[in-house]
């Protein structure tokens, strides 16, 4: 079995990934409390390094035949949901990453980040310099941003993902080997009600933020954006697949699920009435307060969204174990990269390109 090394862990979303994928993760580092501790309920047998990752350079030192250095570090920095500031202590950590691979010299590496720093013309320098440091250490880098809605997760999470591997490989049998692994997610409905209700055991109620109509609505086309209701949580499509759920998850910026429509389909749809209402000129108070058979997502399900194991543990407060749950790469797009650099980079797995027929490989 492959040896691997997961960094800025999380709670572990893409360790299971990689560990279904066929690695024995050896060691890793997370510097969150709570996080840690839910790794270490999660993976009792992989050591793990707690605290910031600068401080455990000599241990790193000390471990030989690795195979596979993983991990997304923090992406703040880069994201458009922040500041997108370069010089943002978090934007820095991609370079503490790299330290680790030249340190440990795996057979190949893969770095998750969010999505602006695969394609933003502002990390246009950053990311020829990341090529630029990969290439010096020695390693044939590529990246490529995925969605984790083609790989069976029931959420659209766009990521971006590079790819180190110290021998030659063909950028186009990797991104192949990424699409081979498409698969169609459930939607919404399909996957929450494999769960129990909502307030039963196994899912217990976990969000008591008050759901309340926007005074002033923000209107978009379509009533699952735009701000309709007081906070960033929006309502969810449960015909659909989740928007990306965000890790300040825990009070209004959770979104929003009519458990009514959840289990009868043929209901009539609140949400959209109200969206309706409003585009015709309805005020809040004319349409009256948001009915009790909205509610918050749950944790269970906010999980699940993410792909974890239904048995997966998590420590801490609720607002903590939301924000692990939202900053994790999800499970099964992680098992899908992970599976596709093990083929191609590591055993050598080529695709014929008549494999491919009509369809046009993406490249960045």
């Amino acid at each position: 079995m492959l040896r691997g090394i997961s960094l800025f862990t999380g709670a572990g979303g893409m360790d299971v990934g990689f560990v279904n994928a066929g690695v024995n993760v050896v060691v890793a580092n997370e510097l969150n409390n709570d996080a840690c501790d839910s790794y270490a309920a999660n993976h009792p047998d992989t050591t793990l390094l707690r605290g910031d990752i600068a401080t455990h350079y000599d241990y790193f030192r000390g471990l030989k035949d690795i195979d596979v250095v993983f991990g997304g570090p923090p992406c703040q920095g880069f994201s458009v949901a922040g500041k997108m500031d370069p010089h943002d202590e978090r934007s820095k950590l991609i370079w503490r990453f790299l330290d680790i691979v030249e340190i440990v010299q795996p057979q190949v590496f893969v770095m998750e980040n969010v999505k602006a720093l695969g394609e933003l013309e502002k990390w246009k320098e950053i990311r020829h310099e990341y090529l630029q440091r990969t290439e010096a250490m020695g390693y044939y880098c590529c990246y490529k941003v995925l969605n984790s809605a083609d790989f069976g997760v029931t959420q659209n999470r766009e990521r971006v993902f590079f790819v180190g591997c110290k021998k030659k490989f063909s950028h186009s049998d990797l991104f192949f080997a990424y699409e081979q692994r498409h698969k169609k997610p459930l939607t919404l409905r399909e996957l929450l009600t494999s769960l129990p209700p909502a307030g039963e055991e196994g899912n217990p109620l976990t969000c008591t933020a008050k759901i309340t109509l926007a005074a002033n609505p923000i209107m978009r086309k379509s009533p699952y954006a735009g701000m309709i209701f007081n906070g960033m949580g929006r309502p969810l499509n449960l015909d659909s697949v989740s928007t990306t759920l965000p890790a300040s998850m825990g009070g209004n910026k959770t979104p929003i699920i009519d458990s009514v429509i959840l289990n009868d389909q043929t209901a009539d749809d609140w949400v959209k009435n109200y969206h309706k209402g409003l585009w015709e000129g309805t005020t809040e108070a004319e349409f009256g307060p948001a009915p009790d058979r909205l509610r918050r997502l749950t944790i269970a399900e906010a999980a699940l969204i993410q792909s974890f194991p239904r048995n997966y543990i998590f420590k801490g407060s609720k607002s903590a174990i939301y924000t692990q749950i939202g900053n994790a790469v999800p499970c099964k797009l992680a098992e899908a990269v992970a599976a596709s650099v093990i083929d191609v980079c590591i055993n050598g797995v080529t695709y014929d390109v008549s494999e491919k027929g009509d369809e046009q490989l993406s490249f960045l």
